[in-house]
């Protein structure tokens, strides 16, 4: 089977995530910090007391950090479908540390890049901190709590026992690194350094601000130098500032560096700058920084949509989760570039955060590849929406959440979102909710009497509640936090996504909005924009579908679009069996679907094409009485083509099927076995879709994608396979990771007798390691597979899976891994450590 080199281009992204090297380390901007992520022990409360001065029995096992407790755990269908079946709880953290009595910095810091969630940290049985919300990045100062030159214990309680408090799978543990800082108490700020570009009248700025903490009891005399590196690594802007602080003050020193004719950051050359920061007094050096920084405009017209670099573009985005199929929460760098890879091959240019502030590693991967990023923070408010607490659609919708603790961490969240991301140039603006004005979920309004004409596509619960929230509400809350978020960027907009458009229109919440996102409501695009013409609209969820994409393409003041999704996620789950959504471009294991072609058909620039299949119904005439019978269930062949046709050409002899081609050539013929089938096809610009109905022939079959001049532009095929017989791992059988703790992503492949892609296996797949290598997951996309996924076996789906593999601090020369299956022959990679 080929679909244009699907594995190809799996393989090259796959090769490309193994050996980049880029440095996506994300530090609290202050201090030396270092990673910390081995050596700690994790126990889950269950019939026990664990408290912070617990000595540890043989419930605590090692774990390494990002771990996430809740994937590793049993599927039930009893558990919440909104959590994908799997339970939270309340865990506990602990890892001893040493620091050395002679150490010359004056503190020393935890600093935490997202724990899930109300966590509280301990150091030698002393409360340090607590911070409920599971997203957000934070630190602590442990400098009062340690003994230094002794044995340090740092303990951590993570208490998700309300395990049904989000509409989609969090995840549960420290899932994000950790890092130890050693600082000075004359410093920079946490995240203090703050790099934005301006690009006006043909002046080129880079605007600073380095924020500063004295925490001694006397004046300091201090110099401040900021310097930038271009791409190449060239000091090209330099300079240095004198400030005095005062004893126990905090103050901001602002920094303009001009640069001549920057290379600006693009989606197709993303320029990055490097600017370093040094706090100076006298000649030593108290504290530094390295961000990474790039110079791009930003241009958000009502009328003319959006610019980049004053280049008017249509914003072709999807919307992602923050878990990674059997990964869980758990964040490696590794795997969401190779995501992020196969996203914009796919034609992606935006990603948004849905619907909450991710690893800092993520922007930095989309700073690095021309990604543009819509950040987002919150998916409730001071209310929460309804959940499926056990099972799916049965019994009474539940309302845990964490809008218990959004009225007093609600803006700070906030704020240390803006704060922490802002230096991200991908980043291009800042969301503050996400269906907050759901319809009757939570806030109502006499307008939901109206009838469903006014723009409503999706539940109102019956219409006005006068015992709901009132929906008036948002508005004041709108404005505070975006009052919050232009205190520490202006820069960039503030947006929302609203799901109840008809009825937020009668508050203020719109107005508090620079830009406006409309959920699924394309019906209200047009009439918006005549009604409230300076506003700039966009669709911030939207359906798969083509006239969702025309809504866009078609009217110059709409300027873009964000598909729910562009990966499969777990959580929000359907009836069992359903680990999670599945209305992504890509699985859970990264591989492009069918509509992920479809997609690639409407938005990228490369010539491309796909074949897919599916039966359709067909005269009985001569059908035997159960073939007939099957006949009555099959689509209807005057109905729409399908964008969810796979890669299948292996059905009953003469059976009609229809044939799908998803491609951007403006025409295109089909061939099986060699031979054309009908004539050449003109390119339908109602569906988007070349088919033909064709009956089933065993061989080859074949579309190609033809130019205005009849010249091939570009080719897929698929055949009939036989037997699986072997396992193929797509890519090199020798391979080389970093020994602390780099990750080997290892495409596998069932193929036939003949060498073909095996697109009907469904073998179980084992995995043998020798050395030191731990198995991070076995990933084969499957929504409805429900087995056990913290062992070594795991079924492929449509004939492939992707298995992460990590080395271990220990390891030395060699690994060794061997995949098996009854019946099939093995394959053997071998790992070496660098």
């Amino acid at each position: 089977m080929n679909q244009g080199k699907p594995l190809l281009i799996i393989f090259l992204l796959y090769s490309i995530a193994l050996f980049q090297t880029t440095d996506l380390i994300a530090q609290p901007g202050f201090g030396k910090a270092e990673k910390i992520n081995s050596d700690w022990f994790f126990s889950l409360q269950k019939d026990k007391k664990i408290d912070e001065n617990s000595n540890r029995d043989k419930s605590w096992k090692e774990v390494r950090i990002p771990h996430d407790w809740t994937i590793k755990q049993a599927l039930s269908p009893t558990l919440a479908s909104a959590s994908g079946y799997l339970p939270g709880g309340i865990g506990w953290y602990q890892k001893e540390i040493e620091i050395p009595a002679d150490k010359d910095a004056e503190q020393v810091f935890l600093y935490f890049e997202g724990i899930y969630n109300r966590s509280e940290v301990f150091v030698n049985g002393k409360s340090v901190g607590k911070r409920p919300n599971g997203y957000i990045s934070f630190s602590y100062d442990i400098s009062p709590f340690i003994k230094y030159g002794e044995r340090n214990v740092i303990s951590v309680k993570v208490d998700h026992s309300k395990d049904a408090d989000s509409r989609w799978y969090t995840g549960s543990g420290i899932y994000r690194d950790v890092w130890l800082v050693y600082a000075n108490k004359v410093r920079l700020d946490q995240w203090g350094v703050y790099a934005f570009p301006e690009l006006q009248n043909g002046k080129s700025e880079l605007k600073v601000q380095v924020g500063l903490v004295n925490e001694t009891d006397k004046l300091e005399n201090l110099s401040i130098e900021t310097e930038l590196f271009d791409p190449q690594g060239n000091s090209v802007s330099k300079k240095v500032s004198k400030t005095k602080l005062g004893a126990s003050e905090k103050k901001e020193v602002s920094v303009q560096l001009a640069v001549k004719n920057p290379e600006l950051w693009t989606l197709e050359t993303p320029n990055q700058y490097i600017l370093k920061t040094k706090v100076l007094a006298g000649n030593k050096v108290l504290d530094q920084s390295e961000i990474k920084t790039g110079f791009r405009k930003l241009t958000f017209d009502p009328n003319k949509g959006f610019a980049l670099n004053d280049r008017w573009m249509k914003v072709k985005g999807v919307c992602i989760h923050h878990d990674a199929g059997v990964l869980g929460s758990e964040f490696y760098p590794e795997v969401w570039r190779r995501r992020l890879m196969t996203l914009k091959e796919i034609g992606v240019n935006a990603i948004r955060t849905s619907h909450n502030p991710q690893a800092s590693s993520l922007y930095a991967l989309c700073d690095e590849l021309g990604i543009l990023v819509l950040n987002e923070a919150y998916d409730e408010w001071e209310f929460p929406k309804r959940k499926w607490l056990e099972g799916w659609n049965e019994g009474v919708p539940g309302f845990q959440s964490s809008t218990d603790f959004f009225g007093e961490w609600g803006e700070k969240d906030l704020i240390d979102m803006v704060k922490r991301d802002r230096n991200h140039i991908s980043i291009f603006a800042w969301s503050i909710g996400n269906e907050v004005d759901y319809p009757n979920d939570p806030y109502s309004h006499p307008i939901l009497d109206g009838k469903k004409e006014g723009g409503f596509t999706q539940a109102i619960y019956g219409g006005y509640k006068k015992d709901a929230p009132g929906a008036n509400r948002l508005g004041a809350i709108a404005k505070k936090l975006a009052a919050a978020v232009r205190l520490y960027d202006k820069s960039r907009p503030v947006t929302a996504g609203l799901a109840g458009v008809a009825m937020s229109n009668e508050t203020e919440y719109p107005d508090a909005l620079d830009i406006a996102g409309y959920n699924y409501t394309e019906g209200k695009y047009k009439e918006d924009h005549v009604t409230y013409p300076n506003r700039v609209i966009y669709g911030s969820e939207n359906r798969h579908d083509l006239e969702a994409w025309k809504a866009v393409q078609d009217n110059d003041f709409i300027f873009g679009q964000f598909l729910w999704t562009g990966i499969d996620y777990l959580g929000e789950s359907r009836k069992w069996p359903s680990r999670g959504f599945y209305s992504g471009l890509m699985d859970f294991a990264g591989f492009i679907k069918p509509r992920g072609y479809f997609r690639q058909s409407l938005w990228a620039e490369k010539p491309m094409a796909y074949l897919g299949t599916y039966p359709i119904r067909q005269n009985e005439d001569g059908l035997d009485k159960w073939t007939a019978q099957e006949n009555k269930y099959l689509p209807n062949p005057a109905g729409a083509p399908w964008m969810d046709a796979l890669p299948n050409w292996n059905y009953k002899e003469g059976q009609l099927i229809r044939v799908v081609g998803y491609s951007n050539a403006p025409n295109a013929l089909l061939l099986l076995n060699g031979e054309q089938i009908g004539s050449i096809k003109t390119y339908d610009t109602k569906t988007g879709i070349y088919f033909w109905d064709v009956p089933f022939k065993e061989g080859k079959l074949e579309i190609v994608g033809l130019d205005k001049d009849g010249n091939r532009i570009s080719h897929a095929e698929i055949k009939t396979i036989g037997p699986a017989k072997r396992i193929k791992i797509i890519g090199p059988d020798l391979i080389e990771i970093n020994k602390n703790d780099g990750i080997a992503q290892v495409v596998l492949q069932i193929r036939d007798q003949e060498g073909n892609d095996a697109f009907l296996a469904e073998n179980e797949i084992t995995c043998h390691i020798l050395g030191d290598v731990r198995l991070l997951g076995m990933e084969a996309g499957n929504n409805t597979d429900m087995a056990d996924y913290t062992d070594n076996r795991q079924r492929v789906f449509h004939g492939k899976m992707i298995v992460y593999l990590q080395a271990k601090p220990e390891s030395t020369n060699s690994a060794f891994v061997k995949f098996s299956s009854a019946w099939l022959d093995a394959a053997e990679l071998e790992i070496k450590f660098k």
